[in-house]
């Protein structure tokens, strides 16, 4: 059963796009110069702490509607959800319906139709939108944002703020001047012949398929097509439904026209069957599993004589992510490197760490002082200051995450040293889990954990070698990775043997905290196709250019002067 509700335009202050709130993005672009989002402390008595507890107090008394909204319409159907607070999974926290098959494909029929308009307004109309969205979000909804990604993804007050308001804003501004950027090269001119460049948009429609870990992934998988002068399908996660809808408002305040980005909360294998069966679809940005993307390349492999256009594919899928720790290393920033790289934000990040490695001359003291800070670390509800991680996403990470340490506890090869406990019946909390692994094969330290789960392994100093081989080797992934090392020529060699086994490689510091336009974030191998989000090249993905050859001279003989007798 389909319910069409009223128009958007009636539940979202809705801005066209007009000067009324412009930032003459067409006359200063070319000036424009994205600086990083600061991180606020939200200290007892300020006035953001107190803004945010009032946000927060609001949402934890409300389960929000979130409807489909294709166009300027919103749907609801029969088949009905609900987003919970993880931490504390009785309390509801949003309310929203998967669109069928029928509505996705009226927004897939809706986002072509919105498409030629789109694309051909100018890039600063289109950046200035965005750079609207992102100056709404550093005041205006900044404690709406905070407060949806801490009650539905469980985030302290810090990693949300880094989330779901720092990097996203980041996002936005530095999509846009990357995009300028990397638009302004025009092929060279001689005589009569004038060269050009156009960078328009791709025909068709792009699918984002966001995650919940991030925030600002659901902000920057949807927008970035549509700021080269795309149109999205977005399917949120069913886990972050309620984050990902204000950033969608938010971009509609700020002037996106309807139709641009359509918000499409879906069951997976539905929106990713009606997707990649159009003869429309331009692309997909997608963040999630390895099985999931394989799933949507195998799809459209399989329907490739269809397509008007080959799709492009961007992907990050995660990773199994290591510290690896050298004689010479500061032991400080390795003992506190790693605790906040594999407990932070439960683990849940996908270049969280999760493999250690550890010379014999040092490992007991760093195993020592990680267990005993491992004791200090205190789990609960991310509404407590004092709580350094909350409850993981839901039910079936819950399950996954359990199971590893299960396996820990009765492999003869394994031993935790630290944490290993779980309990469900309010929220999916899970102990952050220190566990020592004798076997470099043990599951513990080749597969992704995607959890609180820290896997250490000592190695012989002797055999460095055959170390280096296993760090690269045994695993499917290649995202992120971290070499601990005082001594220049051990990290220069390190990094050379290494590097193909990370995307984003770190020299004494901890494997997570990638900044936008800082460290350009992506991984290959199984992690993903390495499209380098955050970074200058980016926003080309999205793009398919024209080039235009203009002739002004009269072209007076076909023959080649060669070919002229004397």
């Amino acid at each position: 059963m389909l319910r069409r509700c009223k128009s958007v335009v009636g539940r979202l202050r809705h801005v066209k796009l007009s000067s009324t709130r412009s930032l003459s993005t067409s006359q200063c672009l070319h000036d424009y110069t994205a600086v990083n989002e600061p991180i606020r402390d939200y200290l007892p008595g300020s006035t953001d702490r107190e803004r945010l507890e009032k946000r927060l107090s609001y949402f934890s008394n409300t389960c929000s509607d979130v409807p489909i909204v294709i166009g300027d319409d919103v749907y609801t159907t029969s088949d009905v959800r609900h987003q919970v607070m993880p931490f504390d999974h009785q309390k509801k926290l949003a309310k929203f319906s998967y669109a069928d098959k029928a509505l996705i494909q009226k927004a897939i029929d809706v986002a072509v139709k919105a498409q030629r308009d789109w694309e051909r307004q100018s890039y600063e109309k289109r950046a200035d939108v965005f750079l609207r969205a992102a100056k709404l979000m550093q005041e205006e909804y900044r404690m709406d944002l905070m407060a949806t990604t801490m009650l539905g993804q469980a985030k302290t007050i810090i990693q949300a703020e880094i989330d779901s308001t720092c990097e996203l804003i980041d996002f936005l501004n530095f999509n846009v001047m990357f995009g300028h950027e990397a638009t302004k090269y025009q092929p060279i001119s001689l005589g009569s012949i004038t060269n050009t460049l156009s960078y328009r948009g791709m025909e068709g429609f792009w699918a984002s398929v966001t995650p919940f870990n991030f925030t600002a992934i659901g902000g920057n998988l949807s927008s970035a097509p549509a700021i080269a002068g795309n149109t999205v399908l977005w399917k949120p996660s069913d886990t972050a439904v309620l984050s990902n809808y204000t950033v969608f408002k938010i971009f509609r305040e700020a002037g996106l026209p309807p139709g641009v980005i359509n918000f499409v909360p879906a069951d997976g294998p539905v929106f990713g069957g009606a997707v990649t069966s159009s003869p429309h679809l331009a692309g997909v940005n997608f963040t999630g599993s390895v099985e999931t993307f394989e799933t949507l390349w195998k799809s459209i492999s399989t329907n490739l004589p269809n397509f008007r256009s080959f799709p492009r594919m961007i992907g990050e899928c995660g990773g199994k992510n290591y510290h690896l720790v050298h004689p010479s290393a500061d032991l400080d920033s390795v003992v506190n490197g790693t605790i906040m790289s594999a407990f932070e934000f439960g683990g849940q990040k996908c270049s969280a760490c999760s493999r250690l490695f550890l010379p014999q001359s040092c490992a007991q003291e760093v195993i020592d002082r990680l267990v005993a800070i491992q004791e200090e670390i205190k789990v609960g509800s991310p509404l407590l200051v004092e709580n350094y991680l909350s409850a993981v996403i839901d039910d079936k990470a819950f399950t996954r995450i359990k199971g590893y340490i299960d396996h820990a506890r009765s492999s003869e090869s394994c031993e935790i040293l630290a944490g290993g406990g779980y309990d469900d019946s309010k929220g999916y909390f899970i102990q952050p889990t220190i566990i020592l692994c004798k076997d470099p094969n043990d599951k513990l330290l080749t597969e992704e954990i995607f959890g609180p789960v820290l896997s250490i392994y000592v190695y012989d100093e002797k055999e460095v070698a055959d170390l280096l081989t296993r760090i690269d080797s045994n695993t499917r992934y290649g995202l992120t990775g971290s070499i601990y090392a005082k001594d220049s020529e051990v990290v220069d060699s390190w990094k050379d043997f290494l590097r193909f086994s990370a995307g984003n490689m770190y020299i004494n510091d901890k494997s997570t905290g990638s900044v936008v336009g800082q460290q350009p974030f992506g991984g290959a191998r199984k992690s993903g196709t390495n499209d380098k989000a955050g970074g200058p090249h980016y926003l080309l993905k999205f793009m398919s250019p024209l080039a235009i050859k203009t002739n002004s001279a009269t072209l007076g003989d076909w023959r080649y002067k060669y070919m002229t007798e004397k």
